[in-house]
C-alpha cells in the first residue's frame, strides 16, 4: 500500500484553509443579505435639497405648447443641478377643468394614461437626462375615471409616486376624488404632495407630516393672493416642516419657522431655485401633541 505523506508546511496550509471555511461562509452570507436590501437603505438620506419651482401660465388645451415651454425652461437651468422640479397644478393641459369651453369629450381627450402617454414618456426622459426628480401636474385617466394628478419621477425617470387630489369643490367636481394621502420615498427622505385646494384644510398637511414628510409639495392653479402665503406659512409653522408652493404666477417656499425664505412672482416662464436645509425641521410641537383629545377630528361627517 502506498502511503501519502503530508509535509509539515503543506499540513499547516491545509489546516488553515479548513479553519477559514466557516468565516468565508459567513462572509458570503452577509454579502448576499446586504445585496438583497433596498437601495435606499444603503445611503443616508440627504439634508440638502436644491429645489426648482416652475412658474408659467399654461395655454389651455395645448399640451404640446405647454410641454415645450416647460422642457425649454428645465434645460435652461441644467447648470443649476436641481434635485427636484415641481410644476403647477394640471400644468400639462392648462387646468382645462374650469375652461369656459369645457366639454366632457374634449376633457377626456386631454386626460393622460400614465402607461401610454407620450408626455409621461418625455417626462421620464427629461428627468433621466437631467438627473433630477420632477413632479408634473396633469389630468389623468385611470380605470375609467379622470383625476387631478401629480406624478413624481426620480432621477432615472422611474415613477416614485402618483397623487390624486382629494378635496374637490366647484368645477373640480368634474374630477374623481383621490382617497389616499401618501408620502413618497426620496433621497432626502419622505416627501408629501398635496394639490391646490387640499391646502385649505389643516388635516392633509398634518397627515403628511405625521407620515414623515420633511417637505410637502403643493402644485396649485387657483388662489395666489397674499392671504394664501400666510396660510402656507401657518401650515409650515404648525407642522415644523417645509412647504413648496408652485403656481403659474408665483412660486415660494415656507420654512419650519413660518417664514418665506424664497419667492418668485412672474408673468413669464421662470424657475425659483432654492437650497432647502432639511436639518432645520422642528419636531417639538409634533412630539407634544395630545392625539387622545382629537377624536372628533377623525369622525365621519
Amino acid at each position: 500500500m502506498q502511503h501519502v505523506m503530508i509535509s509539515v508546511p503543506m499540513r499547516r496550509r491545509y489546516l488553515n484553509k479548513m479553519a477559514y471555511q466557516p468565516v468565508l461562509r459567513l462572509l458570503v452570507l452577509l454579502l448576499s443579505m446586504a445585496a438583497a436590501l433596498p437601495a435606499q437603505n444603503h445611503a443616508r438620506q440627504s439634508d440638502k435639497l436644491r429645489l426648482g419651482l416652475y412658474a408659467a401660465m399654461p395655454v389651455r388645451w395645448d399640451l404640446d405648447a405647454n410641454w415645450s415651454t416647460f422642457e425649454r425652461t428645465v434645460l435652461a437651468h441644467a447648470a443649476d443641478r436641481i434635485d427636484l422640479i415641481v410644476t403647477p397644478e394640471c400644468y400639462l393641459d392648462g387646468y382645462v377643468v374650469e375652461a369656459r369651453d369645457w366639454e366632457p369629450q374634449r376633457f377626456a381627450g386631454v386626460a393622460q394614461d400614465v402607461e401610454t402617454s407620450p408626455y409621461v414618456k418625455r417626462l421620464r426622459a427629461l428627468a433621466a437626462q437631467n438627473k433630477t426628480y420632477i413632479v408634473l401636474g396633469f389630468t389623468e385617466r385611470l380605470r375609467g375615471k379622470i383625476y387631478d394628478s401629480a406624478i413624481m419621477v426620480d432621477r432615472e425617470g422611474r415613477t416614485a409616486g402618483i397623487y390624486h387630489k382629494t378635496h374637490l369643490q366647484e368645477q373640480d367636481l368634474r374630477f374623481s376624488p383621490g382617497d389616499h394621502l401618501p408620502v413618497f420615498d426620496t433621497e432626502w427622505g419622505k416627501t408629501g404632495v398635496l394639490i391646490c385646494a387640499d391646502r385649505r384644510w389643516p388635516e392633509p398637511a398634518r397627515v403628511a407630516r405625521l407620515k414623515g414628510a420633511r417637505i410637502t409639495l403643493i402644485p396649485s392653479y387657483g388662489m395666489w393672493h397674499i392671504d394664501n402665503e400666510w396660510w402656507m406659512r401657518t401650515r409650515s409653522w404648525e407642522n415644523g416642516n417645509f412647504i413648496a408652493f408652485a403656481h403659474p404666477n408665483v412660486a415660494f417656499v415656507t420654512d419650519p419657522e413660518g417664514k418665506v425664505p424664497a419667492k418668485l412672482q412672474t408673468n413669464v416662464p421662470g424657475m425659483l431655485v432654492y437650497d432647502v436645509d432639511l436639518s432645520r425641521l422642528r419636531n417639538t410641537d409634533i412630539d407634544d401633541r395630545r392625539p387622545e383629545l382629537y377624536e372628533e377630528i377623525a369622525r365621519p361627517k
